[in-house]
């Protein structure tokens, strides 16, 4: 069975995203656990998590996945910025534990001029930093794909798996599979072949069970292009036939796929409809 939803709000509270992900027909969804434009943040309302997890039951939300703010980079090879991202990842590690939120999402970080190797090593040290700061193991470290705009990491899985390769704790770890964002960074997932040989080479690589989480967005994009632009769903260069593939691929049951498109909550129930339709009985 596929869990689908999208990214909701958090605003008046984490409480609040449960039935606003369900009035829009999710299983599941995705929040941010803080304004992620912001480094500043308050601690985390225990009263509002508990009532969060209540309403999680309440209106069936299967699973939650939380993205990391955007300000993060755990690959900058500026100390201040360094030292200030991975504070903000623990931050982000501690208020999953509250939730009770098993998957991080998180882009690995930007290289800033310092060459790959350096920014995926960075990217590496920073994990163990928090894993070690965190002191536990609860939360997965989920590690999107990229588009790979300018010295953006993680765009290929290669890059993903040198990053794994150097964690102290490789168990508690995944990867989330971005549509429009594979897409762009050069694999085609819109044929039928290229799907197939997409996934197949995610299993050589990384293994296919490393995939804990994926976001399903159309590309404003061509393939290769590197333009990190999500579409809504049908409207873009990967087009219905793509998401069909996805849909009817039994290794993604159970495994929360949302949607981060243009229009959010307001498109999301028609999405969620067409997605649901591509479904082959």
């Amino acid at each position: 069975m596929k869990l689908l939803g999208g990214h909701v709000s958090v605003t008046g509270g984490v409480r609040n995203a449960p039935e606003r992900a369900r009035t829009v027909t999710c299983d599941c969804m995705q929040i941010f656990s803080k304004n992620q434009m912001q480094w500043a943040s308050k601690p985390l309302d225990l009263e509002d998590a508990e009532q969060y997890k209540a309403n999680m039951v309440a209106h069936d939300i299967r699973e939650t996945v939380i993205h990391d703010s955007y300000l993060i980079n755990l690959g900058s090879p500026d100390n201040a910025l360094l030292k200030r991202s991975r504070e903000a990842f623990l931050d982000e590690v501690v208020r999953a534990k509250h939730l009770g939120v098993r998957n991080l999402i998180f882009h690995p970080g930007a290289h800033m001029g310092a060459g790959e190797q350096a920014g995926l090593k960075r990217v590496a040290d920073s994990l163990n930093w928090v894993r070690k700061e965190s002191g536990s193991g609860n939360v997965r470290f989920v590690l999107e794909n990229t588009a790979g705009q300018g010295t953006v990491l993680g765009h290929s899985f290669e890059q993903l798996a040198k990053v794994i390769g150097m964690l102290d704790d490789q168990k508690n770890v995944g990867i989330c599979f971005d549509t429009c964002h594979g897409y762009v960074a050069g694999y085609d997932v819109r044929s039928s072949d290229g799907y197939e040989k997409t996934f197949d080479l995610l299993d050589e690589v990384l293994g296919i069970e490393m995939v804990r989480a994926m976001h399903i967005n159309d590309s404003k994009g061509k393939q290769g292009s590197h333009l990190d632009r999500h579409e809504q769903i049908g409207k873009g260069f990967l087009g219905l036939e793509c998401f069909g593939h996805f849909m009817n691929d039994d290794r993604w049951d159970g495994i929360p796929m949302v949607l981060e498109t243009p229009e959010g909550e307001k498109g999301y129930e028609q999405e969620l409809k067409t997605l649901r339709s591509l479904v082959v009985k």
